[in-house]
């Protein structure tokens, strides 16, 4: 009887029968090992900060008496080397900071660069004869340079100006995640109550951290009628009508000042010519050599002057209780 003959597909199993290949649809001989057919199919997500956390995870620590060593050596031999091993021992530090500040920002690597910039500097100011160890030190420093950032770099306009509202901003986030972590709900007065600030305070860092930043060029409308706000912003210079405003009320204020001169004794004239009208004002000294007096009699005389000239102009002026004159006072 005549045998029948193998297909293709038939013959290429026997090829892999012998070859102790696995059928299709089990797992591989050995635990996280790969088929090659999968292998260059499948798509792993590259993490930057796991991938740099495992080139410097094998940087050993430094013990103290290493540290004291390795800053004695940077210190007095100016040895680069030193520095650049204090330096690497301390970089896993600089990471383990930078992840208390990520909510803050979209790539911690950012964070990571600015604290290792700290970590340079620290070596800079570290001094071993004070007995504290160097990452106790080097923290002050990593931390200044990542806050630097944050504040510099999280939003296009800044949102701290001050060290008050620095603080705040930094403060605001977590402590509403502390108060919704105990069950309260996080309002502007509790929070101005748990950080020692003013409600309103709390209320406008709210406002700057919940609106988006918006460009000037950005288009407002659509078609023949779209514009952008350069048209709505103010561009600070004064109207034609306020420039003409103060230059009468100028010209009226010097009319009433030469009024009152009339009346004036020879020294407060002096004082008014040489000190308030002056663009130089003179010092209370030069104007009491004049007169032969002491300087702090030219200063009372000056400062009664003050009080009997702003309320004359007040009064001349027809200013009411409303208006106000300001002599700015010179203590020279």
């Amino acid at each position: 009887m005549a045998k029948k003959k193998k297909t293709k597909s038939e013959k290429a199993a026997d090829v892999t029968a012998e070859q102790g290949t696995p059928p299709s649809g089990t797992l591989p001989s050995k635990v996280g090992e790969r088929s090659p057919s999968r292998a260059s199919t499948d798509l792993v997500r590259y993490d930057p900060l796991r991938s740099y956390l495992n080139e410097i995870r094998h940087i050993p620590t430094l013990s103290r008496e290493d540290e004291r060593e390795l800053a004695l050596k940077y210190l007095e031999e100016g040895d680069k080397g030193a520095g650049y091993k204090l330096v690497l021992a301390n970089l896993r530090l600089v990471v383990m900071i930078a992840k208390e500040y990520q909510r803050n920002t979209q790539n911690v690597l950012d964070l990571v660069q600015e604290g290792n910039i700290g970590l340079l500097e620290a070596v800079k100011k570290f001094d071993p004869f004070r007995g504290v160890r160097f990452p106790s030190y080097a923290v002050y420093w990593v931390r200044a340079y990542m806050l630097r950032y944050l504040i510099a770099n999280v939003r296009l306009v800044k949102v701290g100006t001050t060290q008050a509202q620095r603080k705040l901003f930094f403060n605001l986030v977590k402590e509403k995640e502390k108060l919704e972590r105990e069950g309260f709900r996080p309002e502007a007065k509790l929070l101005a109550e748990r950080l020692n600030v003013k409600e309103s305070e709390v209320l406008e860092m709210q406002q700057r951290l919940a609106l988006p930043d918006l460009s000037v060029d950005a288009p407002m409308g659509k078609g023949e009628d779209a514009t952008d706000m350069h048209g709505l912003l103010s561009d600070g210079a004064a109207s034609v009508e306020d420039v003409l405003v103060e230059d009468q009320f100028a010209d009226a204020v010097r009319e009433r000042i030469e009024t009152f001169k009339i009346d004036a004794d020879e020294k407060e004239r002096a004082i008014i010519e040489q000190r308030m009208l002056n663009e130089d004002p003179a010092t209370l000294q030069v104007i009491a050599d004049q007169f032969g007096v002491s300087r702090e009699r030219i200063r009372q005389i000056e400062s009664r002057l003050k009080d009997r000239l702003k309320d004359y102009l007040s009064e001349s002026l027809g200013l009411g209780e409303s208006g106000q004159v300001i002599i700015e006072d010179e203590e020279l």
